[in-house]
């Protein structure tokens, strides 16, 4: 019996009867109430017969392309596959792209990692510009290449590391899921990406830090006084960057001079009591008239679900004038200024059990286990001590 052609199916179709003709192996071609046509595959599989509607009506699915489907099917049967159940999965899979598959594996990041924001900033700058529409199953070594590379030659070694093990852990977290079967990142090292990393000593001479003010001052049409005060909070506090920069005024009892960092913010997960000088709290003062009402003391002055400023800010100002030649020495970043906070410690005689203090590291071992005195007294006498130091430079 003579098959039809295309011609004859699209004379069915016009006429709009239902009806449903076969094609030869397994594939018929089906017209609804509607004059909708569609393909279809009968198969046999664990002695049941079924039938599968391809999804593409015709004519968007040629006569042609839907006898290679046909084909495909059949082969999938052979192998004891059944269409209908793989189908039933697929569509049931979600993370097809990458950006969805990584948004999951960060949202687990969350819930364990006190950090996981710097993850998220680095995915959504980094990643998601060059992969984030991409089909995770699509992504291939050389497209992992693309995105360490191009970060490495911006001039951010150690950025372009973090990506590399973002993306071995986003592929991994999709292996685990089912998602994908390989990890395109996997065959990638350090060497491939930003190299080996040397663990920064940049610290700032109290010299350095009076230059730093006076640049400072001097653009402060670039940098704003909000900004301006951070760092000099983050010299005199010794406290992390997000530590200060998310914090609310809620956590400040300016009368009593203390700052109390919650366990949820602090890297240690404990909360610590923070003395403020009196230079200190003459800058709050200042900050919480510039806050004009709001809950953070350094809240977001552009549209965005971030209600505090962004934590690229800092880095951004101050690379905007290394990039200017706008200082006289060596480059550093926000983070060298708690490790510049140390050093200042160390300068003033203060013992290092207190500095570690002053900078709530998690105290190692033995002592850590049994010295659980948190030697408020003994860090006020030593943040003061910077606070006074750094002062002067301070407009």
């Amino acid at each position: 019996m003579a098959t039809l052609n295309a011609k004859q199916l699209t004379a069915l179709q016009k006429k709009g009867e239902p009806c449903r003709e076969s094609l030869g192996n397994g594939l018929y071609f089906r017209v609804s109430n509607s004059a909708t046509a569609t393909f279809e595959v009968r198969y046999s599989i664990y002695g049941k017969r079924r039938f599968i509607s391809l999804k593409k009506p015709y004519p968007a699915l040629s006569l042609a392309e839907a006898r290679l489907k046909a084909a495909e099917i059949k082969m999938m049967v052979k192998e004891g596959e059944d269409p209908l159940e793989h189908r039933k999965l697929d569509s049931v899979k979600p993370f097809k792209l990458l950006d969805a598959l990584a948004e999951d594996w960060l949202k687990e990041c969350d819930k364990r990692i006190k950090t996981s924001y710097i993850y998220r900033r680095v995915y959504q700058k980094d990643i998601s510009p060059i992969l984030g529409g991409i089909a995770t199953t699509k992504i291939k070594p050389l497209d992992i290449r693309v995105v360490i590379k191009s970060i490495d030659q911006s001039g951010r070694p150690s950025i372009a590391n973090d990506a590399l093990n973002y993306l071995k852990h986003i592929f991994r977290h999709g292996i685990k899921l089912g998602i994908v079967e390989t990890n395109p990142a996997d065959a990638f090292q350090y060497a491939d990406a930003g190299g080996i990393e040397v663990a920064r000593q940049r610290a700032l001479s109290i010299e350095e830090i009076k230059e730093l003010f006076i640049v400072l001052t001097a653009n402060k049409d670039q940098v704003t006084r909000e900004n301006y005060l951070a760092i000099a909070l983050l010299l005199s506090l010794a406290c992390r960057k997000m530590e200060l920069m998310a914090a609310t005024w809620s956590e400040f009892d300016l009368d009593k001079g203390i700052w109390i960092i919650p366990k949820e913010r602090t890297k240690t997960g404990v909360s610590i009591r923070v003395p403020l000088s009196t230079e200190v709290l003459g800058w709050l003062s200042e900050l919480e008239i510039r806050s004009a009402g709001s809950l953070y003391i350094f809240p977001n002055r552009r549209r965005s679900k971030r209600a505090y400023v962004s934590p690229d800010t800092l880095n951004a100002a101050i690379a905007k004038l290394f990039k200017e030649d706008k200082f006289n020495f060596a480059h550093f970043t926000i983070h060298d200024l708690r490790r510049s906070a140390k050093t200042l410690l160390a300068s003033l005689k203060v013992p290092p059990h207190i500095s570690e203090r002053c900078l709530n590291h998690k105290i190692k071992g033995v002592e850590g286990v049994y010295d659980q005195y948190d030697y408020f007294d003994e860090r006020k006498e030593a943040l003061f001590k910077i606070s006074s130091l750094i002062a002067p430079y301070v407009n």
